[in-house]
């Protein structure tokens, strides 16, 4: 795989002001500028996402914000970042953050964060894309996430190479250099047999 030159990173429109987030979002923002990796991020200025904008720009990084007109309309859009993308609808905002990245970092956040995270995660799974996905696992903030992904390996709804495509790490510099040497390898047999055995 060739080295990643930037990140789309997806996390909460709220911060709930934990220092330990705070600190590995400062992690990730060093290890993101050091890296010359440049941050693709829904464009917001508020919560976790205005936080790892704001990082990033402090070290004078890349940052590329994605949102959809209606979300700038509430002025909710980042006025200081690098380059600000306006989409239509939601759907346009998710594809062109995908096409804009190399890998994807999932941060702590609600809903939308783990719908964003699991179509990247189904789309790696389907072979669409072959880019690297990792989880920032904050203070065990996903623990009962990946409890829940083993469940589903148990009941063999989910194969074991497949649960095992996602970075699960604690530390932004272990997670970005285990994203560096990713190989997809997804195990597509099951659209071919329906087994899951």
């Amino acid at each position: 795989m060739e080295k990643i030159k930037s990140l789309c990173v997806y996390c909460g429109a709220n911060f709930n002001g934990d220092e330990v987030l705070k600190q590995a979002i400062v992690d990730l923002a060093k290890t993101m500028v050091a890296q010359e990796i440049t941050l693709v991020y829904g464009g917001g200025s508020v919560g976790v996402m205005g936080v790892i904008a704001d990082e990033v720009l402090k070290l004078n990084g890349t940052v590329t914000g994605v949102i959809p007109q209606f979300l700038m309309d509430k002025e909710v859009g980042h006025k200081g970042i690098t380059q600000m993308i306006i989409t239509e609808n939601m759907h346009q905002r998710k594809q062109k953050m995908a096409d804009l990245s190399d890998g994807f970092v999932i941060l702590p956040g609600g809903f939308g964060t783990l719908e964003e995270f699991f179509e990247v995660l189904t789309w790696l799974q389907l072979g669409l894309h072959a880019k690297p996905i990792g989880v920032l696992n904050v203070g065990g903030f996903y623990d009962p996430l990946f409890a829940q992904m083993d469940m589903m390996v148990q009941h063999r709804f989910l194969k074991q190479a497949n649960r095992d495509l996602v970075f699960n790490e604690a530390d932004p510099a272990v997670l970005v250099e285990k994203m560096q040497g990713f190989s997809a390898k997804p195990d597509e047999v099951w659209f071919r047999d329906r087994n899951l055995t």
